[in-house]
């Protein structure tokens, strides 16, 4: 990253810059004059949320930019996960075509160009878990209806026995 960068903060945000944690206690315009490695907290992702390969993948990268000193285990979880990765999407070119330039990134030591990569793979993985939520929902709710019709029926016949005995 080249040039003058500038940032507008609110209150209580943070940024982390070269690895230290800086907030703000009001609204600010921090205006960045050389090339520093930067993440804002909006792109900050928590541990228990790196629930998938992808987030995991992402959550590694996080981490060399936000704690250099765990840089190397970071890196070498990084290289573990990206060949898992190659291996289960070995038929996906679109998603290869990411993971490269992501490693890519990261070799020549622009991990938060290759955060913005890894995120597009995250954003699918979530609208694609969407939409199987959106599935899984319905067909819950098709086999509950299926339940209730099952649950209807015994009754009627258990009334209709009922009936039946009392009238014999």
């Amino acid at each position: 990253m080249s040039g003058t960068i500038r940032i507008s903060l609110r209150a209580g945000e943070r940024i982390y810059i070269n690895g230290a944690v800086i907030r703000v206690d009001r609204k600010t315009t921090l205006e960045l004059l050389n090339d520093v490695v930067f993440l804002l907290e909006q792109h900050v992702m928590q541990p228990e949320e790196a629930t998938t390969p992808f987030r995991r993948l992402y959550f590694c990268v996080q981490k060399m930019l936000i704690d250099p000193a765990q840089g190397v285990s970071a890196r070498q979880e990084f290289y573990q996960l990206y060949l898992e990765l190659l291996v289960r999407h070995e038929n996906d070119a679109q998603v290869i075509g990411v993971l490269d330039a992501a490693k890519e990134l990261v070799n020549a030591g622009r991990s938060f160009e290759a955060l913005k990569r890894i995120r597009t793979l995250c954003e699918a993985e979530d609208a694609a878990g969407g939409r199987q939520r959106q599935t899984d929902q319905s067909s819950q709710a098709r086999a509950s209806g299926a339940k209730r019709r099952v649950r209807s029926r015994r009754a009627r016949r258990q009334v209709i026995n009922t009936v039946q005995e009392a009238s014999s």
